[in-house]
């Protein structure tokens, strides 16, 4: 593949002016590196502080992983988009510049076999598959900012620079690698790592990875080594410094046993002659990058990566503060992903979420079984934030998911009709009294003392937002969802205990007064937490509670913190099939 570095070389002569950064960002420009020593390899541990650097105003950065397009979209493609997401619209909800990055891993020999059995170049796959993930990011209203595609000319440049520093760094040696490399999961495995075992559908024996049972076969071949031995120690001082470091902890807990047990050097390249289709070892065109290498880049490459002027390291949120990855690829992000930067002095990652699987009747998804459910289909059929409120709800991060359609069904009957949209219409709909009314009249008023059912929803009123923001902070969106729904079911017994109707029968004003109050506020700051997990029914939600566009902030999810609500900005609606949340036309 041709090479970009004129154009690369171009960009850096325009940030050249003081760059000799190897201590102060971890880079240096090609041309000023041409008369230096090669750094001597060191395994001494430097201080990890500079690894976790902190800028005030840098961008909240978090990705997902980048999908492979040698095949089409899963539900699983879907969460990894969603948690992300919720992530960041958390943070722009609490008034911080955020960022979320996705996209598409387009090299490797999955991609070319791929291509090779459909009778197709690997591009023309790539640029099919690929838009079809992108439509999925669109469909499901992901507010993703970049889409990369590890074809793109400008994550080339970056990965063909990143090599070079690894390389000048005397981190890269050349020698012979023999081992079980397995395709489908495009990384070699240890003689430990792997066991026999027996085909059901031929009865056959083959060698599969006992990780993940993908197919393994056995490779002899010459290629560039990464010197992943040489941060063993680094590596496991970092993890000691920072134990929330990888997310669940029983995932962490594996991949320090992984570092401490099985840690051998990388092999980061292929021979041409085996895997054409990646981007070239610079200076050696016979192999071509390993695709890990190449695709973990991508997170750096939306960064701006290497073109980083003095000053602006951290304008385009570097370093990324979470990865949000599957936990099948733990490894790659949370071991091989830092000991690359390490070797260029480079931030590390403050924080990588790893979340479980999906299951159908608690099997794996498959082709071949024909469980595999398609994000598209589901979408259309149950609709986008039904979706985003189930998979957050029901996923995990520490275990595995089962998905049905009468999981789907009960929650949304559960949840969104008979809890948060039936709350909705107890409020706003009875003619009994008027919401902006007392909205104005209360909040006109100090009362000395509460009724005990009063009180009681008051203090779970008070304290509901610091604990969803002490879930979200732990990088726990599905704790934080069932926090917000207990909230409303217990809302909706409040209700059901302080009965407003009879108050309102009987002529009890200032009752009725007190419970839609404080009912009212309790929709309204609900409302304003679920933005980021259903941001489409949630603006429909406030719109109906009356809740001003400029007073949906975190700032405002405060009892009291807002007396201008009250008033629908549309029709609140009459009867089943015009709620938030109407009945499902067909259940199966």
């Amino acid at each position: 593949m041709k090479s970009h570095w004129g154009s690369l070389g171009q960009q850096l002569s325009t940030v050249r002016t003081g760059l000799t950064l190897t201590a102060r960002n971890g880079w240096i420009c090609r041309s000023c590196r041409v008369n230096q020593t090669r750094r001597k390899l060191s395994t001494s541990s430097t201080s990890t502080n500079t690894a976790l650097r902190e800028t005030k105003d840098k961008p909240y950065y978090v990705t997902t992983p980048i999908f492979y397009v040698n095949a089409a979209p899963h539900v699983g493609h879907l969460y990894s988009m969603l948690i992300a997401d919720v992530l960041k619209r958390w943070q722009v909800l609490k008034g911080r510049q955020a960022i979320l990055s996705t996209g598409t891993d387009e090299h490797g020999m999955k991609v070319q076999r791929a291509a090779e059995l459909q009778d197709v170049h690997p591009k023309a796959l790539c640029d099919a598959n690929s838009e079809t993930f992108r439509d999925l990011a669109k469909k499901a209203n992901i507010s993703n900012d970049n889409f990369i595609r590890t074809t793109d000319p400008e994550h080339r440049d970056a990965v063909e620079y990143f090599w070079a520093r690894l390389r000048d760094s005397g981190y890269i040696y050349e020698t012979k690698h023999e081992g079980w490399y397995c395709v489908g999961d495009e990384t070699y495995y240890p003689d430990s790592a792997v066991e026999k075992r027996v085909s059901p559908l031929t009865g056959k024996p083959y060698m599969a990875s006992i990780e993940t049972g993908s197919a393994v076969e056995w490779t002899e071949e010459k290629n560039h080594h990464f010197r992943l031995t040489a941060f063993r120690d680094k590596l496991l001082q970092f993890y000691a410094d920072n134990p929330e470091w990888v997310v669940p902890n029983n995932r962490f807990a594996e991949v320090i046993s992984w570092v401490q047990n099985n840690l051998e050097d990388l092999s980061i390249s292929r021979p041409v002659s085996r895997l054409d289709w990646g981007i070239r070892v610079p200076d050696d065109p016979s192999q071509t990058i390993y695709v890990w290498v190449d695709a973990l880049i991508n997170y750096i490459t939306v960064a701006g990566y290497p073109v980083w002027p003095p000053g602006s390291e951290h304008a385009r949120g570097w370093p990324v503060d979470v990865h949000v990855v599957g936990k099948d690829i733990v490894r790659f992000h949370s071991v091989y992903w830092p000991a690359l930067l390490m070797a260029l002095d480079l931030p590390l990652p403050k924080r990588v979420l790893s979340h479980g699987h999906w299951l159908m009747s608690q099997q794996k998804m498959s082709k071949s079984v024909g469980n595999v459910v398609n994000p598209f289909f589901a979408l259309d059929r149950w609709g986008v934030d039904t979706m985003r409120y189930f998979l957050i709800y029901n996923g995990a991060m520490a275990n595995d998911s089962d998905y049905s359609n009468e999981f789907i069904v009960d929650k949304y009957k559960k949840g969104l009709q008979g809890g948060l949209g039936n709350l909705l219409n107890r409020i706003t709909r009875p003619k009994n009294w008027s919401v902006r009314q007392v909205v104005m009249s209360v909040c006109s008023k100090q009362f000395n003392s509460l009724p005990e059912v009063i009180d009681v929803q008051r203090g779970h009123l008070e304290s509901i937002v610091g604990v969803v923001a002490g879930h979200m902070e732990d990088l726990n969106p599905t704790r934080a969802l069932r926090e917000i729904m207990d909230f409303v079911f217990e809302t909706n017994k409040f209700m059901q205990k302080a009965t407003p109707w009879d108050r309102a029968k009987m002529g009890d004003t200032i009752a009725v007064e007190k419970i839609i109050f404080y009912a009212a506020e309790s929709l309204r700051i609900v409302g304003i937490l679920l933005q980021p997990f259903i941001p489409e029914k949630s603006s429909e939600f406030l719109d109906r509670l009356g809740v001003s566009h400029d007073r949906r902030t975190f700032q405002y999810a405060e009892l009291h913190a807002d007396d201008t609500y009250g008033t629908p900005m549309i029709s609140v609606g009459e009867g089943a099939q015009s709620s938030l949340f109407p009945p499902i036309p067909v259940e199966d």
